[in-house]
């Protein structure tokens, strides 16, 4: 779906960016299936990758795709030694959580000094609807809400965007004035026209953040935050 696809670019482009070296160990904590793993197995394999997630048949299922190291647990309580990884990814697990503080702090004990969080968070409070539901989310967020919570963590945030911003009003259409009589998540796959239509719109958003620049709306939120290098 070209959702998956525009957000794996994203977090992708965010660790090759931090500079990690060629063998980091990366964690993505709520690894699902492992889609996102696969993917950066593609952009760097010789990244030590590894996942954890609370299901047991997505556990399977990530490690039958992806080879990595996949762990079932928690992301309140992360089944591995402080100061594992170079980097840790999340997306859009923090928000089905009552505290992502505490998931937070175990990202932080388990991220080596100077390492590197990348999370993605559903954007905007208001626009909560039918889908959250169907999605376990239990919140939204605004961009400085995410910034204070990687703060508030002892990370300093280094990035912070919003991202979904050309499709934003035809998510606004969708799930606030004109909801499906039988709701269902928007997160699925769609027609080929549409997933043409919206792969190009991600293209150009992409390049846009590539190059530096931040995006001022959108139904989703890109941050990284660095754990402070020992003095």
């Amino acid at each position: 779906m070209w959702y998956y696809r525009a957000l794996h670019r994203h977090v992708a482009r965010s660790l090759v960016s931090a500079g990690l070296p060629s063998s980091a160990a990366i964690l993505d904590a709520g690894c699902g299936t492992g889609g996102l793993l696969r993917h950066l197995h593609a952009v760097q394999p010789a990244w030590q990758l590894s996942g954890v997630d609370m299901s047991p048949l997505a556990c399977q299922l990530a490690s039958k795709r992806t080879g990595a190291t996949i762990v079932e647990g928690s992301v309140t309580h992360l089944p591995f030694a402080t100061e594992s990884f170079s980097a840790i990814t999340s997306c859009e697990v923090l928000c089905q959580i009552e505290r992502p503080e505490t998931a937070l702090r175990e990202f932080v004990r388990c991220l080596r000094p100077g390492g590197v969080v990348v999370l993605t968070m559903p954007a905007y409070q208001w626009l909560f609807s039918y889908h959250d539901r169907q999605v376990a989310n239990l919140r939204r967020y605004a961009a400085s809400e995410v910034q204070e919570l990687l703060r508030n963590a002892g990370l300093q945030p280094t990035y912070g965007s919003y991202w979904n911003s050309l499709p934003f009003p035809l998510a606004v259409l969708r799930r606030k004035l004109f909801p499906p009589r039988n709701p269902a998540s928007d997160v699925r796959l769609y027609p080929a026209p549409l997933e043409l239509m919206f792969n190009a719109t991600m293209a150009i958003e992409h390049n846009f953040l590539r190059a530096g620049l931040l995006l001022p709306f959108g139904s989703s939120i890109l941050a990284v935050g660095v754990k402070p290098a020992r003095a």
